[in-house]
């Protein structure tokens, strides 16, 4: 099918384009880009007045298949993740079983070009069963297909573990993605330790829980000459151990995510479990070392870690409510309202940290425009304010504490390898 997109705001950070262009697609490849392109074609999109980018690209996110398929399965996943802008997303290995060998690598993978939604890449566990006890096989892990290695869900605990892991993954050019949590200094914590904390009469979770975690994985990169990749960060300590790093030169990147620029701790009040998550929300001053690891470049990325789960596992008692929300519905929204139309990233900014660096880091062949291309491309309208209709998501899970939210930037059209799956907002 050839596509003619129209007189839309083209923009691809890795191109460094920012103009007004027409794109062709063509046999799902990226054909031709010019101000005026002047081609037959089966569909014309009027993108006038929009942003065209490449697909959204989610480096951490939970599809909770095989095992869980209650809350999400690869199909609903996917389809919840195009909606949202997205054309590729990576996957968490915490299902039942575990993504800690070739065969279940090869299930999702194949499970997700059958559904047709989205591209979807799978990390792999670091420990064999993430009991942070005995390496997974990473070799056999990389040549199955999976882009990273991560005990997401459960931090390795154990320092020799974690080294070695570091080391085995780097032979095979593979990405260490670390969730940091000191489980130690945890101590049953269920929010951000602080004044709501005590005020709801919760347990508190201490920044540190975080931040040692990740001084000492940071150390360990050091040590090893290893890339490590740190997951959803949330505290200012751990945004400045970061940028400390990468001024030594070591080689450690890190994401943060949409509801730790947009909400605080205060978002708990009144024990919404849907506000509650791992890391949690934190105060004023975390999100503002957010936003400026974002501006200096400290924040490499912008993930979702979309946890989906169903009512009966956040429809408890605070303390014993599950972890998590959903994502891919919404951070392009949230991202833009609250980062670009307040002047924190430029729109190429904000677009590069949810394309082109995920992909880089990743190692997949995706997040530009350029012609040749596969033609994984987000028509997004940024004109007209939305309300965030939670029963509306495509996700089967509808745990987000942004319903009613308004919000400008919405995915229009989604094209995954030149095949439209969303169309005027609504899934194909």
């Amino acid at each position: 099918m050839k596509i003619l997109i129209k007189g839309g705001r083209v923009i691809d950070p890795k191109t460094k384009t920012d103009k007004i262009l027409d794109i062709l697609v063509e046999d799902g490849k990226i054909a031709e880009i010019a101000e005026n392109v002047n081609a037959d074609s089966d569909k014309v999109i009027d993108a006038s007045g929009k942003i065209v980018a490449p697909g959204l690209i989610d480096m951490h996110c939970h599809l909770r298949d095989p095992g869980y398929e209650y809350k999400e399965d690869i199909e609903t996943g996917t389809r919840s993740a195009a909606k949202g802008g997205f054309t590729s997303v990576a996957c968490m290995p915490n299902t039942n079983p575990v993504i800690d060998n070739a065969a279940l690598a090869q299930f999702v993978i194949n499970k997700a070009k059958a559904a047709g939604y989205a591209d979807v890449y799978p990390i792999g566990s670091i420990s064999k069963g993430l009991k942070g006890q005995e390496l997974a096989d990473i070799g056999e892990l990389k040549y199955a297909g999976v882009v990273g290695v991560s005990d997401d869900g459960c931090p390795v605990s154990n320092s020799s573990l974690m080294r070695r892991g570091l080391e085995y993954a780097s032979m095979f050019d593979t990405l260490v993605i670390s969730h940091c949590e000191e489980l130690d200094l945890l101590d049953d914590g269920v929010m951000n330790e602080g004044f709501t904390s005590t005020f709801l009469g919760l347990k508190g979770i201490n920044a540190a829980v975080e931040e040692i975690q990740v001084a000492r994985d940071v150390i360990l990169s050091e040590k090893t000459n290893a890339p490590l990749h740190i997951c959803h960060v949330s505290t200012t300590g751990s945004v400045e151990i970061v940028r400390q790093a990468k001024k030594k030169g070591i080689k450690v990147t890190c994401e943060t995510c949409p509801h730790y620029f947009t909400l605080t701790e205060e978002a708990c009040i009144g024990f919404d479990t849907n506000a509650k998550m791992n890391p949690p929300l934190r105060t004023e001053a975390d999100i503002e070392s957010i936003k400026q690891g974002l501006i200096d470049g400290t924040i490499d990325a912008i993930a979702t870690d979309h946890a989906p789960h169903h009512i009966d596992e956040k429809n408890l008692e605070f303390a014993e409510a599950k972890n998590g929300i959903v994502g891919f519905e919404t951070a392009l929204g949230l991202g833009y309202t609250y980062l670009v139309k307040t002047g924190v990233l430029t729109l190429s900014e904000f677009i590069e940290k949810m394309t082109l660096t995920p992909a880089t880091l990743l190692g997949i062949e995706k997040g530009t425009l350029e012609v040749g291309k596969t033609a994984d491309i987000v028509v997004i309208d940024t004109e007209n304010e939305y309300e965030v209709k939670v029963s509306e998501f495509e996700s089967k899970s509808k745990n987000s504490p942004y319903d009613g939210f308004k919000l400008f930037g919405k995915a229009d059209y989604t094209l995954l390898g030149g095949k439209i799956v969303v169309e005027n907002g609504k899934i194909v």
